[in-house]
């Protein structure tokens, strides 16, 4: 088990891969349906984040590794 406030040894998603957002409330704005993960980033406060970009959006969102799912 891995010391709390430590990511795991690597992402558990790549770029390219198929992801769900999950629904949380900071999350309520976004679309809809599936992203795709377009970038991997660095950790953050413990956990690793990701661009992420829905096709009906004109934008990228950062996620973190536990807002998302594959789909």
């Amino acid at each position: 088990m891995r010391p709390k406030g430590r990511p795991p040894p690597e992402h558990k998603f790549r770029a390219g891969e198929r992801v769900t957002l999950g629904g949380r409330v900071t999350n309520r704005d976004a679309a809809g349906g599936g992203y795709v993960v377009t970038k991997q980033l660095p950790e953050r406060n413990g956990e690793y984040e990701y661009r992420i970009k829905n096709i009906s959006e004109p934008h990228e969102r950062v996620a973190r590794e536990s807002d998302l799912t594959r789909e």
